[in-house]
């Protein structure tokens, strides 16, 4: 199996790019954020999956591993293929992912070519336990350190009480904000506050709202 290539980028397209390594050109297939990433003519690394079927060979690229992680994730949920999933990551980043996932904000995916509210629904039922973790590698080590906080990602957070942080979500939405910004809020306010009853959650949760600090 190709885990990693390196080499110089020669062609991108809508949804790949060829890769010359050592003369030979690989065809990945890739998300519109990492393509966005790759210069023509310039190195690169690309960690990579590659699937094998009976009548198909197929590579997929992507720029770090947290993003290869949520592909393999993100493909065990029935509906998402490889192209639904490389849909997914262009529309959403593997923070965004993990938001979305823990607000089970299905709107987030539809915004992705191929993604329906059923399909949605599904992705985020399935996947509201999941825990996706970075793999410590050279070609992500960048993203360690920019995000430290988010080496870990669990859409549920292992600090946040969940059943407070849906009633303070659901509370929020019932006024009028979008359930990822409310989830946003809520779960920045019970972190800071874990001790707080619901009335206190909400008002805070408002506070945050005005302040724009979530």
């Amino acid at each position: 199996m190709i885990a990693k290539l390196h080499g110089i980028i020669d062609t991108i397209g809508e949804d790949f790019c060829v890769i010359d390594v050592n003369g030979v050109g690989y065809l990945v297939s890739a998300s519109a954020k990492t393509l966005s990433k790759l210069k023509m003519g310039n190195e690169a690394t690309l960690l990579t999956i590659m699937t094998v079927r009976e009548d198909d060979i197929s590579l997929f690229g992507f720029a770090d591993a947290w993003e290869k992680e949520w592909f393999s994730t993100l493909t065990k949920v029935q509906g998402v293929g490889a192209k639904v999933c490389l849909s997914i990551l262009s529309v959403l980043t593997p923070a965004q992912l993990a938001q979305a996932i823990g607000a089970q904000d299905k709107a987030s995916f539809c915004r992705a070519n191929g993604v329906g509210p059923k399909l949605a629904a599904r992705i985020v039922t399935e996947l509201k336990d999941k825990i996706v973790t970075i793999p410590i590698t050279s070609n992500n080590l960048e993203v360690l350190n920019s995000d430290a906080g988010e080496i870990k990602i669990s859409p549920a957070s292992e600090t946040v009480d969940y059943t407070k942080s849906e009633d303070v979500t659901s509370a929020l939405v019932n006024l009028g904000y979008q359930r990822i910004d409310a989830y946003r809020a809520a779960t920045k306010v019970i972190a800071d506050n874990p001790d707080a009853d619901l009335a206190t959650l909400i008002r805070l949760s408002l506070k945050e709202f005005a302040n724009k600090e979530f």
